[in-house]
């Protein structure tokens, strides 16, 4: 008699067929996870909460892929991307200003266009940087945090700090710091009669200026926490280059202390973002950055940083002080010569 093998109850071709549809089954969320496109956002690790909360589900969502935030510091970040220049993991880094020239200048970005990134049209003067290799997404700014009970009307300009009753009362930040860039050009500013976009070049009289601040100097700190500890038990009276996401919320959490936008106008200590060169998935890398440039979602991002917007149709938030003028700063020309000024307050700045 002959047998149909199609009636088997078991066969080898049933069996094969049925192993290979198992597999099939088995393999489809690998698949799936190698259809989902993915990018790493190199940023600041004090970043990390509000990006997570705020961005990434967004972004995810509208744009069907996977974000990974890398948090860090910016010279880290830095290192990645020349560590890793000729197969580039990141996609996207957000980093200070200072590190970005250094970025820009050992060809490590990739440019931006308003055509690749239109949000870019909506940013307010001095944060498109470089023939657009970087753009700031933030403004942390900087100005002059001050003691409530020792000074209760707070300050009106920065030649206050000079006034002889704030004898060994001031602190300001080394210029081994980024911030104590800030007085430097301020005192520049206030020596030579110049605005600030003039006289950041004449650095000569901003030593002049400092140097006649030293009855005044409490201490020059190196650690912003420390120098706010001495500020908030009323030793320190004044701190020159305060930083608005660090003197908010502590007086937000009850501290004695303010923060003074003087007469003359505080410092942007802006935020970059970039297009790593050579990046994975470039079209989601520019998404990104108009996404973080958009009135939306910059809206949702300057309270938790304690930061301006850079896009000009975003207000300050709420218990932000009223800032009349910001500050620009030339950090090529900080990079340029700040190791040379390092040298010179060493000689000239010890108390």
């Amino acid at each position: 008699m002959m047998i149909d093998r199609n009636f088997l109850p078991t066969t080898r071709r049933r069996f094969m067929t049925a192993a290979a549809g198992a597999v099939a089954v088995l393999a489809t969320p690998s698949i799936l996870r190698a259809q989902t496109r993915e990018i790493v956002v190199g940023g600041a690790a004090s970043h990390r909460e509000w990006v997570e909360e705020i961005l990434i589900p967004a972004f995810g969502a509208k744009h069907d892929c996977r974000v990974i935030f890398e948090g860090s510091r910016s010279l880290v970040n830095l290192e990645k991307m020349q560590q890793n220049k000729d197969r580039p993991y990141l996609s996207v880094v957000q980093m200070d200003d200072p590190v970005m020239i250094l970025a820009n200048e050992a060809g490590l970005i990739e440019p931006m266009t308003e055509a690749d990134v239109p949000n870019m049209a909506s940013l307010v003067e001095n944060t498109v940087h470089a023939d657009g290799a970087w753009v700031n997404y933030l403004r942390p700014f900087q100005a002059i945090a001050y003691n409530k009970e020792a000074l209760p009307d707070g300050i009106a300009s920065w030649n206050d700090l000079w006034d002889e009753k704030m004898a060994g009362r001031v602190i300001i930040p080394s210029l081994q710091n980024t911030e104590g860039v800030f007085p430097l050009i301020m005192a520049a500013s206030l020596e030579s009669g110049m605005p600030v976009p003039a006289a950041q070049y004449d650095i000569d009289a901003g030593f002049t200026k400092l140097q006649a601040l030293k009855p005044n100097i409490l201490t020059i700190y190196t650690q912003m926490p420390q120098a706010f500890n001495l500020l908030e038990t009323g030793e320190a009276w004044a701190l020159a280059g305060a930083l608005s996401s660090f003197t908010i919320p502590r007086q937000n959490e009850g501290a004695p202390i303010g923060l003074a936008v003087p007469k003359e106008g505080a410092f942007a200590s802006p935020s970059g973002v970039c297009v790593v060169r050579g990046a994975p998935h470039p079209d989601l890398a520019k998404a990104w950055i108009d996404d973080l440039l958009s009135a939306e979602i910059q809206q949702k991002i300057v309270g938790p940083t304690f930061s301006l917007s850079t896009n000009s149709t975003v207000r300050p938030p709420e218990g932000m002080p009223d800032i009349a003028s910001i500050n620009a700063i030339d950090w090529a020309n900080v990079a340029e010569n700040r190791t040379q000024w390092v040298e010179r307050w060493d000689r000239e700045m010890a108390i």
